[in-house]
């Protein structure tokens, strides 16, 4: 990573004694900003964490999960224009609306979409994407995995550095997961509603008005 790009990540002193004094764990690695002050406040580091695996749960797709991460996504694949990466999906429930990506600022040119047929396809393939240093972001959805395939893909994020974000349904929340950030996004009368199951440092809020519009 060059020092161009990490001009973004929020990962400074000043950021991580801030955290001690709310008592907020400090993040272990580089975050990039969500988009949102209010999510950055709640996060170790201000930001989505980079070089790990995290967690949002859904009750179903479509509840507003992609325009949670838009901002953050458009970072990452413009912060080293010299040495463009990509943005992975894998796995995606449904087609991707080009128009919206590109109003939000998401180059189409960087974007590789993979499907695969099955569960252990669809492993393999977010395997190889998450180490890869050529993955700005990596997202994929699972409708199931076991502890020790989610620890693969923790170290696999590790390797690669990138943005690790796994898509997983909401009925998953009690069973265990090595993800050291985990979010649950449902929707209400009044808009979605964030809330932090785990965090280094703690969990419980319930965000809302936290989602990004093109």
């Amino acid at each position: 990573m060059t020092a161009k790009s990490d001009a973004w990540l929020a990962d400074s002193p000043l950021a991580a004694s801030t955290w001690r004094a709310r008592s907020l764990a400090a993040a272990e690695g580089p975050t990039v900003p969500s988009g949102s002050a209010e999510l950055d406040a709640c996060l170790p580091g201000r930001g989505w964490p980079l070089g790990t695996l995290t967690e949002i749960l859904l009750p179903r797709h479509g509840v507003g999960e992609l325009s949670l991460l838009l901002p953050a996504l458009r970072r990452l694949v413009l912060a080293d224009s010299d040495s463009p990466r990509w943005l992975t999906w894998i796995g995606a429930p449904h087609e991707l609306h080009a128009p919206a990506l590109v109003q939000a600022g998401l180059p189409l040119a960087r974007l590789l979409l993979v499907r695969v047929a099955g569960q252990r396809e669809r492993l393999w393939a977010a395997e190889q994407a998450l180490s890869s240093p050529s993955c700005a972001a990596v997202l994929v959805w699972l409708e199931s995995a076991d502890d020790r395939t989610l620890r693969r893909l923790k170290l696999a994020a590790a390797a690669g550095r990138g943005l690790g974000i796994v898509f997983r349904p909401e009925r998953v929340r009690g069973e265990s997961s090595p993800a050291p950030l985990r979010l649950l996004l449902e929707p209400s009368a009044d808009g979605p509603v964030l809330e932090i199951l785990k965090r280094r440092g703690g969990g419980g809020e319930r965000l809302r008005g936290v989602l990004n519009t093109p």
